[in-house]
């Protein structure tokens, strides 16, 4: 028996193809696997360091250049399109997309770690919460709101489903349906696998220390595999109740319980000097993001392992979750215009970051120099614990810690949700259909059994390079997806139009204008399409056959449900010109009328208009004009 599924065959084949084959010789020669990932880290790390920094530089600058410009009013839909989210809703679901568990535990460790490495030499505080909140900030979301926005565009304005291999449409048009779009699909979900399961790794060794500090397991060997299959199972049995019923419920709970602990958290630190810090660090970041977006550290080599080990880990890791997070931001956002969709995700999530990092790094700081005695400093390195160290010091830290425990593990679930909803959607065939539950099991059981065999035979090295190894050739994708974008919104600007047919004369304005304010009869509407219409394409295609030796095909479907004309003239080289007429019927609810329209559709006009044209040359005339379009984005699109 077939079992039933929504797989595209070529995508779940290779992409479990290279998964497998990695924990395969893992499994086989552990010591030789690892030395060979180790060896392409280090190579990674020393060859390709500067790429990374360039790249996101130039996403900030490319999305700053679109909003600003002229493309900025552009809509992610229809031009008459309003957001399918109000401003307040958009802007709490981006806060949910921003909020991660990697910052909880970093939100205290990482400013500190700064604060006492020799990068933190001079004005230690400032450079500690700088550095912390340049890594999280807007550098990182300009790489997820370039790939958000080219999903997002070509998916709302170009009608074309939710996927990588989507956004390449202006460079390979119909070959993004073949073994091309396999390919970035089967890159995407590697680069997915590999950055939630690193990401997973971290977090399972830090969740496995903060429930020792918390004195609730005893420390063993058995403890982060056991926490690994407890949260695994959780989160495969909520994965199984939907996106709606179970992830986004999930989501907005943590949401909710995240802001209230940071909300402590500032009321029972230092609040007036907390309030204080994050005005300043607003300023010091804003002051220092041109100058450090672009230090490849040529000049200061003697910090450039502290430059590698944060910056350019930080950059690669947010390469690999961009395929993710550039799926769920593109969903939430239809109807915005670029320059309302750049500046929401450049500008919300980075807020955030400051006022986080404002609460527990420099919280953390003070702490350490004015309560522990330089206790915290000493435990950096026990990232885990750390978080609750710092709570030990403060007011009812019971409280906040059974908080930050309860977040923790609900961000560790949170995680393997997302991870397990973006792989299924890329490696899906049809976007629009529901896949069934065993689907969630199957990505909730790989995700689960890279996670083991990675950590239990290689460790956080073996986590961190089999991320680097898929997203660095990911970020080279990204970059020829910058390109793709810049050509869509190039093309678009000069020929593609979503709202009316070009064709107004003087000598038939009075007829077209009668079309337009009176609404045709079904039957009036039909006979026009078997009359005008089926003539004016009949004559049209005789004259393309007989004179001009083209293969044209003229298709006609009359009956109760369907009446439609469409003419086809083929294309070897890509996709066929089509210019289809469609009768549209749709009833009134409150009156039970049922109004008619003949729509047109064609290559160009990707949203249709409303026919009214009454004679056959006008007609004849608007579909010449629409394959003119058609022949010139040919030739926009190979050049």
């Amino acid at each position: 028996m077939k079992i039933q599924n929504t797989f595209k065959a070529n995508v779940i084949w290779g992409s479990l193809g290279f998964s497998l084959a990695i924990i395969a010789a893992l499994l086989f020669d552990t010591q030789q696997t690892i030395s060979y990932l180790a060896a392409a880290k280090a190579f990674i790390f020393s060859q390709f360091s500067w790429f990374y920094i360039l790249l996101s530089a130039f996403f900030l600058f490319f999305l700053l250049f679109l909003a600003l410009g002229r493309y900025g009013d552009i809509k992610l839909g229809s031009d008459e399109e309003e957001p399918e989210f109000k401003l307040g809703s958009w802007i709490a679901l981006l806060f949910t997309s921003g909020i991660g568990i990697g910052i909880v535990f970093l939100g205290v460790a990482e400013p500190l770690s700064h604060f006492l490495s020799p990068i933190g030499e001079y004005e230690k505080v400032k450079t500690a919460l700088f550095f912390s909140i340049f890594h999280w900030s807007i550098s990182a979301w300009a790489i997820y709101g370039l790939i958000a926005l080219t999903i997002a565009y070509f998916g709302f304005r170009y009608k074309l489903p939710f996927s990588l291999r989507s956004c390449f449409y202006p460079l390979l048009k119909e070959k993004i349906n073949g073994r091309v779009g396999d390919i970035i699909d089967i890159l995407g979900i590697c680069t997915t696998l590999f950055g939630v399961v690193a990401t997973l790794g971290y977090s399972a060794i830090r969740l496995a220390a903060a429930f020792h500090s918390m004195h609730l397991l005893d420390n063993s060997p058995y403890l982060v595999p056991l926490i690994l299959v407890s949260v695994f199972i959780i989160a495969i049995l909520i994965s199984l109740q939907g996106i709606a019923n179970g992830f986004r419920i999930l989501s907005e709970l943590n949401l909710g319980v995240t802001f209230l602990f940071m909300l402590l958290v500032l009321l029972f630190g230092p609040t007036i000097y907390l309030i204080s810090a994050f005005t300043e660090n607003i300023g010091t970041y804003l002051s220092g993001l041109i100058r450090v977006g672009f230090k490849a550290y040529a000049y200061d080599v003697e910090h450039l392992d502290w430059f590698m080990d944060w910056t350019v880990f930080y950059w690669a890791w947010w390469f690999s979750w961009a395929p993710g997070f550039g799926i769920f931001i593109a969903r939430i956002s239809r109807g915005r215009t670029l320059r309302e969709f750049i500046f929401g995700v450049l500008m919300v999530p980075s807020l955030f970051f400051v006022l986080w990092f404002t609460v527990f790094g420099n919280g953390a700081i003070w702490v350490n120099e004015h309560l522990a005695k330089g206790a915290l400093g000493q435990a950096v390195n026990n990232v885990g614990s750390l978080l609750f160290d710092f709570l030990s010091y403060l007011p009812y830290s019971g409280l906040t810690k059974t908080l930050a425990l309860f977040i923790i593990t609900l961000f560790f679930i949170v995680t393997i949700n997302f991870g397990i909803y973006t792989l299924n959607n890329i490696a899906i065939e049809d976007k629009s259909q529901i896949s069934p539950r065993w689907q969630s099991m199957f990505w909730g059981g790989l995700l689960s059994v890279v996670t083991f065999v990675l950590y239990l035979f290689g460790g956080i090295e073996i986590l961190q390079s089999t991320m680097l190894f898929f997203s660095l050739p990911f970020a080279l994708l990204m970059s020829v997806m910058a390109w793709s974008l810049l050509k869509g919104l190039r093309f678009e600007r000069q020929y593609y139009s979503t709202e009316v047919s070009d064709l107004w004369t003087g000598a038939n304005w009075r007829s077209r204008l009668r079309q337009l304010v009176i609404e045709p009869k079904r039957d009036d509407a039909i006979l026009h399409l078997k009359t005008t219409a089926l003539l004016a394409m009949r004559e049209l295609r005789q004259l393309l056959i007989g004179t001009y030796g083209l293969n044209v095909t003229l298709q006609k479907h009359f009956g109760r449900d369907n009446n439609q004309l469409v003419l086809s003239i083929e294309n070897g080289l890509a996709e066929d010109f089509f210019y289809q007429i469609t009768l549209f019927e749709k009833p009134e609810p409150e009156t039970a009328q049922v109004h008619h329209a003949l729509m047109v559709s064609t290559n160009i006009h990707l949203e249709g208009y409303p026919l009214s044209i009454t004679n056959e040359e006008d007609l004849i005339v608007d579909i010449l004009q629409c394959y003119e379009r058609y022949m010139k984005e040919l030739d926009f699109v190979i050049s």
